[in-house]
């Protein structure tokens, strides 16, 4: 079968091929030709094991082998419906808990995302659960910033998004995450933080 291209960026070219997902990152012409081959492979593999752990966790797309190349990853093609694209027609408030959940437990493993946006969440309705896709810019971290700056992203992506419902589901996130994270309480306060800094930033 041919492979379909369904998305490429500046890091990585991802294509569907049968029922499997292909995610391989684009060579740097303007790097030394040996660098750009350990940056890739560098990524590719600390994708690959943040992937590999959160499978234990929270749903996500299963590795179907640890990449053996420097630069692909093959996971399990996700069958649901892109949150960026229809968020607004489904139980927004029910997918907004899982999302909140989702984020929590990654947290409480000191995962960040980098990348939380709708357009990297897939709910599958039949098994009533949201999958996280793109850990490009995954990295571990036990800080509260971090865990709250991953949040705040989320919620500017909400405000960019989905404005007519965002506040309903930023509050179904953030009540949810409370109350499964360790942290929940702190991380939310530091985003009060951030928010203020923010605010500061635009005054001024």
């Amino acid at each position: 079968m041919k492979p379909q291209t369904l998305a490429q960026g500046a890091e990585a070219i991802i294509y569907k091929i049968d029922n499997k997902i292909v995610k391989d990152r684009i060579p740097k012409n303007y790097r030394i030709p040996e660098i750009d081959n350990k940056l890739r492979k560098g990524r590719t593999k600390s994708e690959a094991k943040i992937i590999s752990k959160l499978q234990k966790i929270i749903p996500v797309p299963r590795l179907l082998a640890m990449p053996g190349s420097e630069r692909m990853i093959h996971m399990q093609f996700i069958d649901g419906e892109k949150l960026s694209e229809n968020l607004e027609n489904l139980d927004y408030k029910k997918i907004s808990k899982l999302i909140g959940k989702n984020i929590a437990l990654m947290h409480d493993n000191d995962i960040i995302h980098g990348d939380l946006t709708t357009s990297n969440m897939i709910y599958v309705e039949k098994e009533d659960k949201v999958y996280f896709i793109d850990f490009g810019l995954a990295f571990h971290s036990a800080k509260i910033e971090d865990k709250a700056v991953d949040l705040h992203l989320l919620q500017q992506a909400l405000e960019a998004k989905h404005f007519t419902i965002e506040k309903e589901c930023l509050k179904q996130i953030l009540v949810e995450y409370e109350k499964k994270s360790k942290q929940g309480k702190l991380v939310l306060e530091r985003i009060k933080v951030i928010e203020s800094r923010g605010r500061y930033k635009d005054k001024y």
